[in-house]
């Protein structure tokens, strides 16, 4: 793993909102920093409603992490594309990430309980 990126069990419970529905809501979650960035929480796919994502064909490449896909999230009030991402195949330094999903946290709430 690069020297700059952490991953860690995110302290507490952990929520994810988005036109007023709980999409995701973990006591599992992992906290991702990268050097200056504000760290990243990412949920456990088991702790979220997948049913309110839709994968899109949206990808970037991090050189440090891997290849990121995108996906939809679907609310009362509208879709919001690409609002979460995930590594489905994360490089071996950050393999924790492996089978979680991350928000973007301005354009749906991500909270800590």
């Amino acid at each position: 793993m690069a020297d700059h990126i952490r991953i860690r069990k995110a302290p507490g419970k952990w929520v994810v909102r988005a036109g007023g529905a709980v999409l995701a809501e973990s006591a599992n979650a992992l906290e991702l920093t990268e050097g200056d960035y504000p760290p990243v929480i990412y949920f456990p796919r088991a702790d979220i409603g997948m049913a309110f994502l839709e994968k899109t064909a949206s990808s970037t490449k991090c050189p440090w992490k891997g290849t990121a896909s995108y996906y939809t999230v679907s609310s009362a009030a509208g879709d919001i594309p690409d609002a979460a991402w995930s590594y489905e195949d994360p490089k071996e330094g950050v393999a924790a990430i492996k089978g979680h999903i991350a928000f973007y946290t301005d354009r749906v709430t991500v909270e800590q309980l």
